[in-house]
């Protein structure tokens, strides 16, 4: 066959085989589909990869939270040691290799960064190159730089005793213990004081040295104070007979004479009583509102958190030997225990004055008297200071007497000082006896920049709503200091 004629033939069947369609879809189909087959596996090997991705940052932010109540006690290779163990007992996926986490925290600091990250053996897109494809999580764990100081001013009258309310009090305190516990990242971050209250207030026996108690020593013109009713009258009388009776009566050298001025008529020598007042180590640790003896609205110390001055006895706490006493107080502390048993020996008994429940949870979060100085605050944090006051019942006794409306009104002005103080104001009345809805109360709640804050206040009908209502405070005090 001469070249032409092949070359002929050949442009004969190219011209054939380019004007034939035949088939066309088949092959085009058959070309497109390396592609999509490709596509497909790779978007089923990436969900897997998502898959591992989604519970290692789960893993991730659980590890940050936890890490974050712990790294402030913890050394760098102790930060390390916590976070790979949190993070492999949460991360449970065999296909994920060459898995690693990482720390990134700076001591002092308020934050953790935890990185995670391993790579996830492909199944079809090894044949495009890609055996493995890395993944990667990354949670920021905050918590607050909010430190707080909270005052728990508890009512354990009498009342307490009906409807299941002290227990109900004493669970949910301990409750509440665990949840402003478990906030705290170092020791320090959070600081509770409690102040169990009745007609007066325990602020321990054994501080009967102490020179911001008032026992009347000097000032022998008041009747009320602690030595004025506490000693011995001689030659003895009633055996109740205060100072003040004691000194106006004596005894005659003539029989019968029974008056100073029928004694002397008679020639007789009458011979004062005296009174001695009984040694202060037998003091039971209670002190009435501060302020004067007659008039409280002279200087209002027992609405204001003044510091003791022993120049003006009005400052100071005047002892009495109330029958009733309360549980001894507990300044600001971060030992769980002892406010634990402290809750636990609470006890129901005396009269109702919410007013120096109130002035003395005030006074233990800024010191004074029975309560020292709080630590000094570090300029790194801001300081929230809070006040749970809770009662069971209207108030019927203090130090000057037993008018509700004029007690109110002495804690009226406390509820406004503490107001204008910043310190926010938790009021909760439980209400299990069918009396009115304090408007007091509700009046005194509040927090800096509102007030009265109805949010602040709770109406409890029942025992058990207390424990729900600490709850929810409590729920709301962690959330400043918890990691988010």
């Amino acid at each position: 066959m001469t070249t032409p004629g092949f070359l002929d033939r050949m442009r004969k069947h190219l011209r054939e085989l380019r004007a034939a369609n035949g088939a066309n879809v088949t092959m085009t189909f058959a070309l497109a589909t390396v592609p999509l087959i490709g596509f497909v596996g790779a978007a089923v090997d990436y969900s897997h990869a998502n898959s591992v991705k989604a519970a290692m940052q789960a893993a991730v932010d659980a590890t940050g939270l936890m890490l974050s109540k712990e790294v402030g006690n913890l050394s760098e290779s102790e930060i390390q040691t916590k976070a790979d163990a949190y993070f492999k007992a949460l991360f449970n996926r065999p296909e994920a290799t060459d898995v690693q986490v990482s720390i990134d925290y700076s001591s002092g600091s308020s934050q953790v960064l935890v990185n995670g990250t391993a790579h996830v053996k492909t199944s079809f897109m090894g044949m495009m190159g890609f055996s493995y494809l890395a993944v990667g999580a990354q949670s920021l764990a905050k918590w607050g730089n909010t430190r707080l100081r909270v005052a728990l001013a508890l009512d354990t009258t009498g009342s307490m005793s009906s409807a299941g309310k002290m227990a109900a009090l004493q669970t949910a305190t301990k409750n509440l213990l665990d949840q402003l516990k478990g906030a705290a990242t170092t020791n320090g971050d959070v600081y509770v004081s409690i102040i169990p209250f009745s007609k007066d207030v325990n602020v321990g026996k054994d501080n009967y040295p102490a020179n911001w108690i008032y026992w009347d020593d000097a000032a022998k013109s008041d009747t009320k104070s602690w030595d004025a009713i506490n000693g011995t009258c001689s030659p003895p009388w009633e055996s109740s007979t205060p100072r003040s009776t004691c000194q106006s009566k004596g005894t005659c050298s003539v029989s019968g004479k029974n008056s100073k001025g029928s004694c002397n008529s008679a020639g007789g020598t009458w011979t004062p009583a005296t009174w001695t007042p009984k040694d202060h180590i037998t003091w039971t640790g209670c002190v009435m509102d501060r302020g004067n003896s007659g008039s409280p609205s002279s200087g209002n110390y027992d609405t204001n958190v003044t510091a003791p001055d022993t120049s003006n006895t009005a400052t100071l706490f005047p002892a009495q030997q109330y029958s009733s006493c309360s549980p001894t107080v507990m300044p600001l502390s971060y030992d769980w225990t002892a406010m634990k048993n402290l809750v636990d020996g609470m006890y129901p008994a005396g009269n109702t004055n919410q007013a120096i429940g109130l002035a003395h949870g005030w006074m233990s979060l800024v010191g004074g008297g029975p309560y020292p100085t709080p630590p000094a605050e570090d300029p790194k944090y801001k300081y929230s200071k809070v006040i749970i006051l809770l009662t069971d019942g209207m108030n019927t006794q203090n130090r000057w007497g037993s008018s509700q409306a004029s007690i109110d009104a002495r804690q009226k002005i406390t509820c406004d000082n503490v107001n204008a103080a910043g310190i926010t104001l938790y009021t909760i009345q439980v209400n299990t006896d069918g009396d009115p809805t304090s408007t007091l109360l509700q009046n005194c709640a509040g927090s800096p920049g509102k007030y009265p804050d109805s949010s602040k206040f709770f109406l409890l009908t029942s025992a058990n709503q207390i424990v729900s209502a600490f709850q929810q405070i409590g729920t709301t005090l962690s959330n400043l200091r918890i990691a988010k």
